[in-house]
């Protein structure tokens, strides 16, 4: 990829003062170092002033804008990688990307994701304690979801996944409901998150609602492989409930 003389440029300020931070050098020591590039010293006058003030607010410029291109860039690199089933760098990067974009639901998203995915691969090598790994990851999961949705209440994304953690992961369906029946006010299209909701009505033994969701999912999706599954999970549910 190439680039501009100017955007490399701003880019290599902004990277050098990253790295004077993150190697415990001193404010004197960059304060040092700017003076020197921007030939601003002891400003006295108004002039010297006004001119001082024009270079740093410049540099301040320049620094944002490679601030902000370095959280894109590690975006970009976390789904990248997440598009290769790399979940444990993908996790990295986007927690990098935070530190630029703290209040980015997406990216919390994204961690949501790639920490419910790599709870499934805390393995016990050398017996280390992978249970206690493996909530951590689904703590971290869930914290994220909440925190998206905690930016943009109604982000369907953050809904879904959450809800999947509390059905399939956390054993906590009855927390997963409101959240679906939420979404399906948003999307009422959504039939994997009514396949869920169902799920969740089962769990919390609400067949009659169960039922009635596999319904609805077989009335809206042309889909034949889910309509088999609904018709499948009713016949499930309906068992279930006869034993009851």
């Amino acid at each position: 990829m190439i680039f501009s003389k100017k955007v490399s440029g701003i880019l290599a300020c902004g990277l050098l003062i990253i790295s004077f931070v993150s190697c415990g050098v001193s404010n004197k020591s960059i304060q040092r170092h700017m003076k020197m590039e921007e030939g601003v010293s002891n400003p006295v006058t108004v002039e010297e002033l006004k001119e001082a003030i024009g270079k740093y607010e410049k540099r301040v410029a320049e620094t944002q804008l490679a601030n902000s291109q370095i959280g894109m860039w590690y975006r970009l690199l976390g789904t990248r990688y997440v598009d290769s089933k790399m979940y444990g760098e993908a996790l990295k990067c986007f927690q990098e990307a935070l530190k630029y974009y703290p209040n980015n639901q997406n990216l919390y998203y994204y961690v949501g994701l790639c920490g419910g995915y790599m709870s499934h691969a805390a393995l016990d090598f050398g017996g280390t304690g992978s249970l206690e790994q493996k909530y951590n990851y689904l703590k971290l999961s869930e914290e994220a979801y909440k925190r998206a949705l905690a930016i943009d209440d109604r982000y369907t994304n953050a809904m879904y996944g959450l809800a999947v953690l509390y059905v399939f992961e956390l054993d906590e369906s009855e927390l997963a409901i409101p959240l679906l029946e939420k979404l399906l006010t948003i999307d009422i299209r959504h039939t994997d998150a009514m396949f869920v909701l169902a799920r969740a009505y089962y769990e919390v033994l609400d067949f009659e609602k169960s039922v009635e969701m596999y319904d609805k999912i077989m009335s809206v999706t042309k889909n034949a492989d889910k309509i088999a599954d609904a018709e499948n999970n009713k016949r499930t549910v309906l068992e279930a409930s006869y034993g009851n």
